[in-house]
């Protein structure tokens, strides 16, 4: 059991790739006879025009589909063991394969029909040949025999059915490494502020995979001695000793203001130890915006590409924002009432707590939200860590629990002051406070939810976090909101509120 075990531990992430390959396999072979099966329901074999149109019809088109889509799974990156903020772009991966793969088999359906080739037999020259490779794959069904709505269908089950797979994997996988397998034990290069923002996300996202030794410095009095959680291992003289002793696989050089001979000759140093390592360059927090890579002769330079708010974009999430704002705000109208009742039922004062937020390009606006705490207690205090905070109601601890005090936001969303998803507005106070780099989060609409809202972030203070902002407004889209939406839904259902 011990060596089986081990086995597991040294290749978790080729284990897990070959795991995930097949599961995707029998996904999508599930959604095709899902949506064969749907049809056989709502269209019995009398009401067609084919009554032969069985499941083994399908058999080499729901073949070709499963092939096409690993490989458009492949092309997307869903394979790769580096992950994304919150494995977000996965599901956008999950979303544009599908919708290739839909494309590509209805494209080799006509290709691959065999009526092209019976009607040129009599073809000379290399398109002899041509014929011959289009009679050894051709389909053998006619392609008027495969029903289009479950073909179409079928894509449609792909995608949600691989979207569920994929979130129940991610979730497996975050379970696995809170349990210690398939971690990689790493340590960072610099225990300055820089490693130290390491330290913390490490620490603060074990489902990472990556288990933190602790530091290596260049200080020997250092040595020993312990930053927050971590200890200093030793000095950069020991590379080699320490990375044995404490079989460390991977290593963060967090050295972003070293001199580049310095940072050159430890990656040289980690090159021959064969360890895997990674870099922290200098003027990071520029690489944490979109940014391209050009060459003037041999030298890179890194620019930022123009940036337009495209006018399509913005008026489609608006069009998002109405209708999800509209759709809470009708089916929740009685959940309004009923809150409202038992607000003023238990403590006096208004329903609604209204606070002064920040917008987008800095502009301030007044924030709705279900009043929770009593009224004496409300204004610009700091927030309730846990619900035994006694300035919580009864009410207000139900509410905040499951985010539900935050649902007159869409209010907010309908007077255009907000958007469904983007940053979380913050108080002007502590707006006064940005830096340059915090004010990049100011050029977006506020959001009622938004990816720190969905992270283990959410227990720590928003502006102490906005490389959660910074990368949404950097990567904004339809789709990348789509997804905040459902996991947003996810959040709200397991009761990870507020608290």
């Amino acid at each position: 059991m011990t060596r089986v075990g081990t086995l597991v531990r040294r290749n978790f992430e080729p284990l897990i790739l070959s795991i995930q390959v097949l599961v995707d396999l029998l996904v999508v072979v599930l959604a095709c006879v899902t949506a064969w099966a749907l049809r056989e329901a709502l269209l019995p074999g009398t009401a067609r025009i084919d009554a032969s149109n069985d499941l083994a019809t399908y058999r080499e088109i729901f073949s070709i589909t499963a092939a096409v889509c690993l490989l458009c799974f492949h092309w997307f990156g869903m394979y790769s063991p580096i992950k994304s903020l919150l494995n977000v772009e996965e599901f956008k991966a999950v979303a544009k394969s599908s919708v290739t793969a839909f494309l590509v088999v209805l494209a080799l359906i006509v290709l691959l029909k065999g009526s092209m080739a019976e009607a040129t037999e009599e073809s000379t020259g290399i398109f002899r040949y041509l014929l011959s490779l289009h009679h050894a794959i051709d389909l053998s069904q006619s392609p008027d025999q495969y029903s289009r709505v479950v073909l179409s269908l079928a894509f449609v089950f792909i995608l949600m059915f691989t979207m569920v797979s994929r979130f129940i994997s991610f979730k497996v996988i975050q379970g696995l490494h809170r349990k210690g397998i398939g971690n990689r034990n790493v340590a960072v290069i610099g225990e300055g502020p820089t490693g130290q923002s390491l330290q913390r996300k490490f620490l603060l996202v074990p489902t990472l995979g990556l288990n933190f030794v602790g530091f290596i410095g260049a200080d020997k009095s250092r040595v020993g001695t312990m930053i927050e959680r971590s200890r200093v291992l030793g000095t950069t003289d020991d590379l080699e000793h320490i990375l044995g002793l404490h079989k460390i696989s991977e290593v963060f050089v967090a050295l972003p203001e070293a001199p580049e001979e310095e940072v050159m000759g430890l990656v040289m140093q980690l090159e021959q130890l064969g360890v895997n390592y990674h870099v922290v360059p200098r003027f990071y927090h520029l690489m944490s915006y979109n940014v391209r890579i050009e060459n003037l002769d041999s030298i890179p330079l890194i620019s930022r590409p123009e940036r337009r708010v495209s006018l399509l974009g913005s008026l489609v999430k608006r069009c998002l924002d109405l209708c999800v704002a509209s759709t809470v705000l009708l089916f929740g109208a009685a959940f309004f009432l009923i809150s409202a009742i038992l607000i003023k039922r238990e403590s006096k004062g208004p329903v609604f707590f209204r606070q002064t937020r920040v917008g987008r390009d800095g502009k301030a606006f007044q924030l709705f939200k279900f009043r929770t705490m009593h009224h004496a207690h409300c204004g610009d205090e700091v927030a309730p860590r846990n619900e035994y905070d006694p300035r919580v109601t009864r009410v207000g601890r139900f509410l905040r629990r499951y985010s539900l005090d935050e649902l007159p936001n869409f209010l907010n969303v309908l007077r255009g002051e907000m958007s469904v998803v983007g940053p979380r507005p913050e108080m002007p106070f502590i707006v006064d406070t940005y830096n340059s780099a915090d004010q990049e989060r100011l050029r977006a609409k506020p959001g009622v939810t938004g990816l720190w809202q969905i992270s283990y972030a959410r227990t720590q203070s928003i502006h102490e976090n906005l490389d959660y902002d910074l990368y949404y407004i950097e990567n904004q889209s339809l789709l990348l909101d789509l997804v905040i939406i459902a996991l947003t839904g996810f959040a709200v259902a397991k009761g990870t509120g507020a608290y």
